[in-house]
């Protein structure tokens, strides 16, 4: 996307004048910056962090990150907080965190370094610790459709822990327990109120599950695999509930995405859909807006979907929803993302979304036709609403 040189003047990254979710100067000056202070090792306060990569598996590169900050750094690594931030302060911090990595085996789950990352993994508040690397991390971020923005990395050299980390009793206690499957483990988890960002990383870093069945996990299969457990267990539960009695309808727009929740008086169905515009992140060159979609009926789905992990991401979000109604529903998501969102930063933007859409008053009606008629007439959507209801399997 070209901009115009005069908007950057007059906009100087507060007023959004590119159209942008974000400013593009600012972001790149933060990862050039980087490499002003990024020396041979840093040291900070991890929110914790921990990564596990998935190239080479079951080989892979593992390691923590800090920024080369102290104090509370615990919202760097926390998305169920980062809707309240722009997007802007959200690369920002998330790009300071500084990754060290090392090869081992997904089987590794017992030597030194992986038991310090794990101490680490067992709490919710900062830890500070010094990284020393081979060589300085090069100013180079990785963005991904699953994963929060990553900052630098570089083979680690030496990991060292100079705070007392405080553990999480609830984690804690689950960490210790090497009869309890990986399943139980992060539905405990999840009831006791850990967050679910918390309980992909102790499950990436090989801290579920039975003794002997404990692994390394790449997170970005962390994350998908907790959001699709926790969806599932809770489908089992809101299938024993009633229908809802009306048709609701939930709309949320924020940074450049519409999201759009319809729920049935009908069993448990699911479906999820996106409309990619043109200028859009999985859309930067094309002339058409491209929609995509998954979808399961009561009894649920067995192969991973097309569409990617913001299909597990969002049926969490409905799945609670729905919990909290205790009833079940044909759920019905679209989401439009515009010109602008041009940048991936994960699926909890999906789930997150999701959750606040869903703890807003809905409007109520009687009937489909009404809800459509509504939609129709108030032209909410800017894909053509036909197009919707005919790339609709439920």
């Amino acid at each position: 996307m070209d901009i115009e040189e005069h908007l950057c003047v007059k906009c100087r990254g507060g007023k959004g004048l590119c159209g942008l979710t974000y400013c593009p100067v600012i972001v790149s000056n933060i990862v050039r910056g980087l490499s002003i202070y990024i020396g041979s090792e840093v040291y900070g306060s991890s929110p914790p962090s921990v990564f596990v990569g998935r190239y080479g598996y079951p080989y892979v590169r593992v390691g923590p990150a800090t920024p080369p900050e102290l104090g509370n750094t615990y919202v760097y690594d926390i998305p169920e907080l980062w809707l309240k931030y722009t997007l802007n302060d959200i690369l920002s911090f998330r790009y300071s965190l500084i990754r060290g990595t090392y090869i081992t085996t997904v089987n590794n789950v017992s030597s030194k370094y992986i038991r310090d990352l794990q101490e680490l993994t067992l709490t919710l508040r900062p830890v500070d610790i010094e990284l020393k690397f081979e060589k300085p991390p090069k100013p180079k971020i990785l963005l991904d459709e699953y994963l929060p923005p990553q900052g630098p990395s570089a083979p680690l050299r030496s990991l060292r822990i100079c705070s007392n980390p405080i553990s999480d009793k609830r984690i804690e206690k689950v960490f210790y327990d090497t009869d309890l499957r990986a399943f139980e483990g992060i539905m405990k988890l999840y009831r006791d109120g850990v967050p679910v960002s918390a309980i992909q990383r102790l499950l990436s870093i090989g801290g579920l599950g039975s003794k002997n069945f404990r692994r390394l996990v790449p997170t970005r299969w962390s994350i998908t695999a907790v959001d699709a457990v926790i969806s599932q267990h809770i489908c089992r539960q809101i299938r024993n509930y009633p229908p809802l009695s009306t048709y609701l309808l939930f709309v949320r727009s924020f940074m450049n995405n519409l999201f759009i929740g319809i729920l049935a008086p009908r069993t448990w169905s699911f479906e999820w859909m996106e409309a990619w515009f043109p200028g859009s992140t999985w859309n930067k060159f094309g002339g058409d807006v491209e929609v995509e979609g998954d979808y399961e009926g009561f009894k649920g789905r067995s192969e991973y979907p097309d569409i990617g992990g913001c299909y597990y991401a969002a049926r969490l979000a409905s799945t609670e929803a729905l919990l909290r109604m205790r009833r079940q529903a044909t759920v019905i998501l679209w989401r439009e993302i515009y010109e602008g969102f041009n940048i991936p930063i994960g699926v909890w933007f999906v789930r997150e979304n999701l959750r606040v859409m869903f703890n807003d008053k809905p409007k109520i009606f009687t009937s489909i036709n009404e809800v459509l008629n509504y939609l129709r007439s108030s032209r909410i959507t800017r894909l053509p609403l036909d197009v919707w209801v005919k790339k609709s399997k439920l």
